[in-house]
């Protein structure tokens, strides 16, 4: 797998199998599939998207690059950080609506689109608009853009969020009664990503303590994490 030199990882979760599509399973089955356009996927902040790209090439067999565009632990990269990436099987751009408007990162990114695709390779793109709604400067890179297959990422719904908490947690061995389940959903924040983060909190103090997911467990963790806070 292709590492990138400011820090950039990919989570060990972030697979499709812990992908709950919901209303998205078109999408899932694009990313999954051995289609050789170039794909972009767009949606609002927390709907997935980074998720799914670090799945895409955490299932390709050989290189695969996962490339954000969006400042990393408060460094951007240059544009040069897109190249190099020839002999990768799948490349995967993040944040690309971050570059809209850079005249110098509109340009690498369509002599990344070019060089990819010269080398038979899968291409990712994703963004939170599609690319026609994106204000570019590069016409060049505007016709590439709008030439990929484009996707949107829609996000769950209350019911949908409920599920893919559950599969997360089955996912780490965790069982979620419906009480607690429906403790979670009403007392924590709603967006996935919190959920996801509050989770992995409980799993770690449920293992420290030996002791499951109940109500008066969670309270008290979520308690006791709160007052560690500075």
């Amino acid at each position: 797998m292709k590492q990138l030199a400011l820090g950039v990882m990919l989570r060990a979760n972030a697979l499709f199998a812990n992908f709950y599509p919901g209303p998205n399973a078109e999408v899932l089955a694009a990313l999954r599939g051995p289609g050789a356009d170039p794909i972009w996927i767009w949606g609002s902040a927390g709907c997935g998207k980074s998720h799914l790209l670090q799945a895409v090439c955490a299932a390709t067999e050989g290189p695969a690059a996962y490339i954000p565009l969006s400042p990393v632990s408060g460094q951007a990269l240059p544009p040069e950080a897109l190249r190099g990436f020839a002999d990768c099987r799948a490349v995967c751009v993040d944040d690309v609506d971050a570059a809209a408007g850079d005249l110098g990162w509109e340009q690498a990114l369509f002599r990344l689109f070019n060089e990819v695709q010269e080398s038979r390779a899968r291409l990712v793109f994703a963004a939170r608009a599609a690319p026609r709604q994106i204000e570019w400067r590069l016409d060049d890179w505007r016709s590439r853009a709008a030439a990929c297959v484009v996707y949107q990422v829609r996000e769950l719904d209350e019911a949908g969020r409920a599920r893919a908490l559950e599969l997360r947690a089955a996912q780490r061995g965790l069982r979620l009664p419906p009480e607690t389940l429906d403790y979670l959903m009403k007392r924590m924040p709603r967006d996935l990503r919190s959920l996801f983060d509050i989770l992995d909190e409980l799993d770690e103090a449920s293992l420290a303590a030996q002791r499951r997911l109940t109500i008066p467990f969670i309270r008290d963790a979520l308690e006791k994490h709160a007052d560690t806070k500075p």
